[in-house]
């Protein structure tokens, strides 16, 4: 998005204020600028000066289409699964850095297997670190990540684990990410 997008609330939403991740209420009428749309979420800024980060089921608040989670493929098989699990994990963005969490190497493993209970569904386990330690949006971004993947089909059980051992570094990140970030 080259140019800051701003609008005027149509109806009241939830927010996540950044980088904190405390929950609160933006009123009808209030004007946000959108900092970054990547993924489903929106990162806005408040008229306040206040980062904070609006849910894609509230887009429309902004005028704008929630957007489906759509899967790579319909099979059930632990393969398949893990490959949806990567592809919807690719749509999580840290919402103060526009890249997703896969290419900054937040995601150290994704083990899926199935369930023992029936054989048409799987039990996934993913770890997961953050940027850096306490960070407040830590929750809502492993929220994000066991939703996306509890959505897919085939899915009976999330476990997101964050981890801090080893801790991330810049070096865990992907060309592409970096590339997008400027750092080469």
């Amino acid at each position: 998005m080259a140019e800051r997008e701003s609008f005027v609330l149509t109806r009241d939403v939830n927010i996540v204020t950044i980088p904190d991740g405390t929950t609160a209420i933006l009123n009808k009428g209030e004007e946000v600028t959108i900092h970054q749309a990547l993924g489903s979420n929106y990162t806005v800024v408040t008229s306040q000066g206040h980062m904070v980060r609006i849910a894609g089921v509230d887009a429309d608040a902004l005028g704008k289409e929630h957007h489906e989670l759509h899967t790579l493929v319909s099979e059930t098989s632990a393969e398949a699964v893990e490959k949806n699990c990567w592809e919807v994990m690719k749509t999580v963005y840290d919402p103060e850095i526009p890249v997703n969490i896969v290419d900054l190497g937040l995601v150290y493993y994704c083990n899926v297997r199935p369930t023992t209970t029936d054989e048409n569904k799987n039990d996934v386990h993913i770890m997961m670190t953050l940027t850096a330690p306490g960070c407040g949006m830590g929750p809502v971004i492993q929220g994000d990540v066991e939703k996306s993947i509890r959505a897919l089909p085939g899915v009976a059980k999330v476990d997101v684990e964050v981890v801090l051992d080893p801790p991330w570094s810049r070096d865990m990140m992907s060309e592409v990410a970096k590339l997008q970030l400027g750092l080469y």
